[in-house]
C-alpha cells in the first residue's frame, strides 16, 4: 500500500475489539512515526503506553480533573492507549508551537502506521489533559504537555470505521496574493 493509500483509506475507530499490539509491534512504527520533519532534530516528544491498571489510574485522574467521584471510564475503551507528550527542548531557533507540532506530526504519523498495520485508532482529547491530576497521572515534567491519547486496538470484524468526507483541495489549496 502507498503512503497516499494509506491516508485515503485512514479512518477513527471509535469502537475497538481488546487485542491491541504488543509492546515490540509498537517499537518499528514509534521508528518510523519518529521521522516527521523536526527543525534541529531536537525530538520533543515522548510517548507513553498505558495498559491494564494504567488506565484505569487514569479514569481516577480524569474524575479527579473534573470533580467527578466516580472514576471515568473512558480510558477502557481500548486495550492500549499511547499518550502523546510535548517535552519541549530549549532552543534558540525553534520556538515552543514548532515543538509541539513536531509531537502533532509524530501522533497522527503513528496513528496512520497503526492503522495501516491493521489495527483500530482514535486519537482524543479533552479539557482535562491539561489538568494537574493527569499531569501527574502520567509524570509528566514542568514543562511537559499532554496533547491527548492515541486509543488502539482491534479492528472488530464486519464494521467500518468513522466516515470522513473528502475535501475539496481546490477550496483550501490557494496561491500567494499577486501585487
Amino acid at each position: 500500500m502507498s503512503a497516499l493509500d494509506a491516508a485515503r483509506s485512514r479512518r477513527s475507530w471509535s469502537k475497538v475489539s481488546d487485542v491491541a499490539p504488543t509492546h515490540e509491534q509498537l517499537l518499528p512504527l514509534v521508528t518510523a512515526a519518529g521521522r516527521v520533519a523536526d527543525h534541529s532534530s531536537l525530538h520533543p516528544w515522548r510517548l507513553i503506553e498505558l495498559r491494564g491498571e494504567d488506565r484505569e489510574r487514569l479514569g481516577a485522574a480524569i474524575a479527579k480533573a473534573q470533580g467527578d467521584d466516580k472514576p471515568s471510564s473512558k480510558p477502557l475503551r481500548a486495550p492500549l492507549l499511547i499518550a502523546v507528550v510535548v517535552s519541549p527542548r530549549k532552543s534558540e531557533k525553534v520556538p515552543y508551537w514548532e515543538q509541539e507540532a513536531v509531537a502533532s506530526g509524530v501522533a497522527h504519523m503513528l496513528s496512520l502506521l497503526l492503522d495501516e498495520a491493521g489495527w483500530g485508532v482514535i486519537w482524543r482529547t479533552g479539557h482535562y489533559t491539561r489538568s494537574k491530576a493527569v499531569a501527574k497521572a502520567h509524570g509528566l515534567k514542568k514543562k511537559e504537555q499532554l496533547l491527548g491519547w492515541l486509543y488502539v486496538g482491534g479492528k472488530p470484524a464486519g464494521k467500518d470505521g468513522g466516515r470522513r468526507k473528502s475535501i475539496d483541495a481546490e477550496k483550501v489549496l490557494g496561491q500567494m496574493p499577486r501585487r
